[in-house]
């Protein structure tokens, strides 16, 4: 081995069929890239398949890898880079090499949905984990010993962590970066990469879920009229009035339909509003405030940190087009 050959933690990726390419890219380019100025002290990467055969990416490419599940056997960090949230069984050999590779004391890094592989091990059981946000819901309902968190963009219990959406998987694995050789070299990375080594705010600034209900009912008919009118006055007696349900249960009715008070629902309409008017137009702030129902510019900016992790101003700037945070 020469002088410069890295000799740090080995990682392993875990390539299978129709794996994403992009999810995969990322720990071969956090891990697997040989940087020099570090010397030996830097990381050894694999990229490992369950027989060792190349792979076929979900873009239809073929991938090579470096060996089989036996690479588990040296590994310090496993990298999960995406899984099927829909059909999340994991096959026999493949469990059983994770499984011993975990009682080991092995790390585990999953990328986006990667988080149902490792719940469908029962390693995230008891533990806070996270995915993208689009496929949280699943995976709180399908694992419900798992305490799924849809707003961070990762998740750190130690020996098993997750992240949320694809670009998230960075943001983790600059994290273990940072756990394993500390900030400098974390931010050197981040640096060559050209993107921040911690990024403001955290992954419900990308969540719109929140969208007019399909259905045909008279509480269907109230969220849209919220949705549509967020800066109206609606308070709980209003809302149970145009429902012509009583408190308790127009209560019940909105944890039910929207899994959340009343109250709630209609921060978030407003919350849904102002980032609307913050990614299409150049209005001011307090006007945003006013338009969504805030009231003022310190309403509205207390609220979008508190719901969105980030500011009014940091969110234009993050989605509006280049003109308008050039206004």
């Amino acid at each position: 081995m020469c002088a410069d050959a890295p000799a740090g933690p080995m990682v392993v990726a875990l390539a299978f069929e129709g794996a994403p390419m992009f999810e995969l890219s990322l720990p071969a380019e956090i891990f697997g890239l040989r940087r020099p100025e570090f010397g030996a002290e830097w990381y050894r990467f694999a990229l490992a398949s369950i027989d060792g055969a190349p792979i076929r990416t979900s873009q239809g490419w073929s991938l090579s890898v470096d060996g089989g599940l036996s690479l588990f056997e040296a590994a310090d960090l496993i990298v999960i880079p995406g899984w099927k949230p829909s059909e999340p069984a994991v096959p026999e050999p493949l469990r059983a090499a994770l499984l011993a590779a975990h009682a080991r004391g092995v790390r585990f890094a999953s990328i986006c949905s990667g988080a149902f592989m490792l719940a469908e091990l029962g390693l995230l059981d008891g533990r806070r984990a996270t995915t993208h946000w689009l496929h949280a819901p699943r995976l709180a309902q399908r694992y419900p010993r798992v305490t799924v968190a849809s707003d961070i963009l990762y998740a750190d219990s130690g020996d098993v962590l997750t992240s949320a959406g694809s670009a998230a998987g960075i943001d983790l694995l600059l994290h273990i970066v940072r756990q394993d050789y500390g900030v400098a070299r974390a931010n050197a990375v981040a640096k060559r990469l050209v993107l921040p080594a911690q990024r403001e705010g955290d992954q419900r600034q990308f969540d719109d879920s929140l969208r007019p209900p399909q259905q045909t009912d008279p509480l269907a008919a109230l969220m849209a009229q919220i949705m549509a009118r967020p800066a109206e006055d609606w308070t709980v007696s209003r809302l149970a009035g145009e429902a012509g349900m009583s408190l308790r249960t127009l209560a019940r009715a909105f944890a039910g339909r929207a899994g959340c008070a009343p109250g709630t629902y209609v921060l978030r309409a407003r919350i849904a509003r102002a980032r609307e008017l913050l990614e299409t137009t150049v209005l001011p702030v307090e006007r945003i405030a006013e338009l969504s129902g805030f009231g003022s510019a310190t309403s509205l900016q207390q609220n979008f940190r508190r719901q969105l992790g980030c500011s009014p101003t940091a969110y234009r700037r993050n989605f509006a087009p280049v003109s308008a945070t050039a206004a």
